[in-house]
């Protein structure tokens, strides 16, 4: 009886597994196929695999460059992300305050708010800006860089932090910067590397803001450019898996070289 239920468990694995990893292979195979191939739903790989990146990469839509564009804005992003919500988190659950737990309940809250209902007073307030205006990076990265989830996950995860490591840092003469620095950024090296990943997968897929900042072809990101190819009149469906999976490639490379870091951070462990 047993023996049968572990069969049961491993056949409904191995089928939700096909189920989710089918759409990952059917891109692969489609980036070797032509366009007319893929809207029939070929799963035979084919012979056009070299012709589509050529035609990827030799189209006047600068996808490298929108790859060299997103990998900035991704990787910047997520550095001061990690920094300014780290803090924040740090301090609202070490630092004890009458106003402290109303001020996180108003940060809360505008979790509430919906992107849609941002958009037209961020464009006017980055409209006014003349360094970090709009059509700029940094228009981009800035209303990224502390997000409320960010900073919530950050003072979740601190209370598992063992609070006695910080009076003993006092006595030894380190300031409050040096603490977090030397002893709280070693210790939740878990909680950081989740919360790179979720800040690198959102920036990296980030299309909505973009597309309405950034104004210039040569600053578009890899996701308004693989939506340019898709809003043509006759879209090449092999370029255009072949642009998608190029895409997925960076997401799933951080992923996976930190996924039991994430793993980590997410359940909320602290390790020295």
């Amino acid at each position: 009886m047993k023996n049968f239920k572990k069969i049961l468990e491993y056949i409904f694995l191995i089928i939700a597994s096909l189920i989710s990893i089918f759409p990952f292979l059917w891109m692969i195979i489609s980036m070797t196929n032509k366009s007319i191939d893929v809207t029939k739903g070929s799963l035979i790989p084919g012979s056009n695999f070299v012709k589509n990146i050529n035609s990827l990469f030799n189209s006047d839509l600068n996808f490298t460059t929108s790859l060299w564009n997103s990998a900035k804005i991704a990787i910047i992003t997520t550095v001061l992300a990690l920094a300014v919500s780290s803090l924040a988190g740090y301090g609202f659950e070490i630092y004890r305050s009458k106003a402290r737990d109303r001020v996180f309940a108003i940060l809360l809250l505008s979790m509430m708010v919906p992107f849609a209902a941002l958009m037209v007073p961020l464009f006017k307030m980055f409209s006014t800006f003349k360094i970090a205006g709009l059509n700029t990076m940094a228009s981009v990265i800035i209303p990224s860089i502390s997000t409320a989830f960010l900073i919530f996950f950050f003072r979740q995860n601190t209370k598992a932090f063992p609070k006695d490591i910080l009076e003993a840092g006092r006595i030894d003469g380190l300031n409050e910067f040096q603490i977090f620095t030397r002893i709280y950024v070693p210790i939740m090296k878990s909680t950081y590397a989740a919360g790179a990943i979720i800040t690198f997968m959102n920036s990296w897929n980030n299309y909505m803001w973009p597309l309405i900042a950034l104004q210039s072809p040569e600053k578009r990101t890899v996701p308004l450019i693989i939506s340019t190819m898709g809003s043509s009149y006759t879209p090449d469906y092999g370029m255009i898996m072949t642009g998608v999976v190029i895409a997925t490639l960076p997401t799933a490379l951080v992923f996976f070289l930190m996924q039991k870091q994430f793993v980590a951070g997410m359940v909320g462990s602290v390790k020295g």
